[in-house]
């Protein structure tokens, strides 16, 4: 009998049964599909010559995470490549603005959008120096961080107190039009924002683009050598050579409760797998405590609050094998792994408000990313293995251009979206459509297909506005991987800190595992010493 059992063999799952082996726990991972990895898998389903990320595909998070970086991946065969510039925004007019790893660079990149603008970049690095630290230790730490809140919260109080706070919850717009005089500084920060589900007009959505933005600048957006997989593949061979399985092909359909305890899972095929002292279940919120876990083991309040979860934005994708590099109008953006594609902040607001009202859009906004440019390795030299995606509404109630879209993504539908997307491409580099030798479209429900955790074509586990962070997400009053039903630990994107490969889900959920198990021991010894002792008679 395995110790824990983990449901789902994507990063989160992986990273907390790695963790759990790390204290001397048996751990098996029961995956649904056939190879591990979730939403961080590549292949040469393109084109043979290719190497397509299937899902996500550069991590600035990743780079970040002290999660990751503690279990060393690198002795275990990961390598990470990067481009030779972060991210690009190109104009019509030939300039683009261009994030480098070089503070200098991008703020020279900046100021050709308006005087001052570089130096300002300067100084919201300066800001970001001071709290980066405690900032993402608190980031990636168990709700509530208490000692690396504190270090933050002296930090931010170091670095502008309450104005730093409130530039923060500021939306993007906003933030934007505060510090910088151009266009340039407002995109990068918007287009990072909307790498989730936040319109430059949400409130904390300046936070996140913030956030996003200086990751990038400090770490660059790398990607794994080779493909996303590799991430996968060291993730695994850690986990094996500490005597950890993963099984795949199995999808579990229950998670067996005893007593108010989970004791097992069983699979599709009826095996029942128990676990000795925990389940761990890197699954959305609401298919673990609608689906995997019956009803009358849950409280109602749950249950009543997950009628307001809500889901962020549907994600559409289309992946290119390109003959030639991408023919940029703007040289910035031949350089960078990743291009935004909008026409301004006002582009970008149109967009989001057009998912908002439930339409297709109809100039959709564009996240591009070159692998070749970051991994030479992905393609036959002098090509370019490309992909992009954008944002649909979870249920479409019209279109806004006019190819009648409904949402139901057929093969008529696939095909006229992903040509939309490329329309948009080939304004900003015309000659666009003559390099495409392959490519391949993956609407909301085939990337559901491929990893049931992209409920709809969501990839973040849930929305990253305000009202579904921290202290609750994914519901009020939860924050912590911790559960209703002893034993059972939520392990994904859909727990505290959300979205991204960084680990912190599946290391905070084993975490949680370890110190219950621990109190759990620690009060069976307490009850037995607590028992009347029987005293025989002379």
């Amino acid at each position: 009998m395995p110790d824990a059992v983990v449901i789902g063999a994507g990063p989160n799952g992986l990273v907390a049964a790695n963790l759990l082996a790390d204290a001397g726990w048996t751990v098996e991972v029961l995956e649904a599909q056939d190879e591990p990895g979730g939403a961080v898998r590549h292949d040469r389903g393109v084109d043979p010559a290719y190497v397509s990320d299937v899902f996500s595909a550069f991590y600035p998070l990743a780079a970040a995470s002290p999660v990751l970086a503690g279990l060393r991946l690198d002795a275990y065969g990961l390598r990470w490549s990067q481009a030779p510039a972060v991210l690009a925004h190109p104009f019509p007019d030939g300039r683009c603005a261009v994030l480098h790893r070089s503070v200098e660079e991008t703020a020279r990149s900046l100021e050709e959008f308006g005087p001052g603008d570089g130096a300002s970049w300067r100084a919201q690095h300066e800001v970001w120096e001071k709290v980066r630290a405690p900032l993402l230790d608190a980031l990636f730490t168990p709700f509530p961080p208490v000692r690396a809140g504190a270090r933050l919260a002296a930090a931010v109080r170091a670095a502008g107190g309450l104005r730093l706070a409130r530039t923060m919850l500021l939306p993007v717009r906003r933030l934007g039009e505060e510090e910088f005089a151009g266009e340039g500084g407002r995109l990068l920060l918007a287009g990072n924002a909307l790498h989730a589900d936040l319109a430059p007009e949400a409130a904390g959505s300046g936070g996140f683009g913030w956030l996003m933005t200086m990751l990038g600048q400090t770490y660059g957006f790398p990607v794994p050598a080779g493909g996303s997989g590799g991430l996968t593949a060291a993730l695994v061979r850690r986990l094996r050579s500490r005597g950890g399985t993963v099984r795949c092909g199995e999808r579990v359909a229950e998670v067996v409760v005893r007593g108010g305890r989970a004791v097992a899972v069983r699979t599709a095929g009826g095996e029942a797998v128990p676990a000795g002292r925990a389940v761990l279940a890197d699954v959305s919120a609401p298919a673990l405590y609608h689906d995997l876990v019956d009803a009358r083991h849950l409280p109602g309040r749950l249950l009543e609050d997950l009628r307001r979860f809500q889901w962020d934005f549907a994600t559409f994708k289309v992946d290119w094998a390109l003959d030639g590099p991408v023919p940029w109008t703007a040289e910035g953006a031949s350089s960078a792994g990743t291009v935004h594609l909008a026409d301004g902040v006002d582009g970008l607001t149109r967009f989001a408000s057009q998912i908002a009202m439930g339409q297709v859009p109809d100039r959709p906004f564009i996240l591009f990313g070159q692998m070749t440019t970051a991994d030479p390795g992905r393609s036959p030299a002098g090509t370019e293995s490309a992909w992009a995606y954008t944002h649909v509404p979870r249920r479409a109630r019209g279109d806004a251009g006019s190819d009648g879209l409904t949402g139901s993504w057929d093969r008529r539908e696939e095909e006229a979206m992903a040509d939309r997307m490329e329309a948009e491409v080939e304004r900003a580099a015309p000659g666009f459509r003559g390099l495409v030798r392959a490519r391949r479209v993956l609407s909301p429900g085939t990337l559901e297909g491929l990893d049931a955790n992209l409920s709809g074509g969501s990839v973040n586990g849930g929305t990253t506005a305000l009202h579904q962070q921290l202290v609750f997400r994914p519901v009020p009053g939860a924050g912590r991987p911790e559960t209703p039903v002893k034993g059972l630990y939520l392990a994904s994107a859909g727990a505290h800190p959300g979205g991204g490969v960084h680990g912190a889900p599946g290391a905070n959920a084993a975490q949680a595992a370890l110190h219950g198990h621990r109190w759990s021991a620690l009060a069976r010894v307490q009850r037995a010493l607590a028992r009347p002792v029987e005293h025989s008679s002379p």
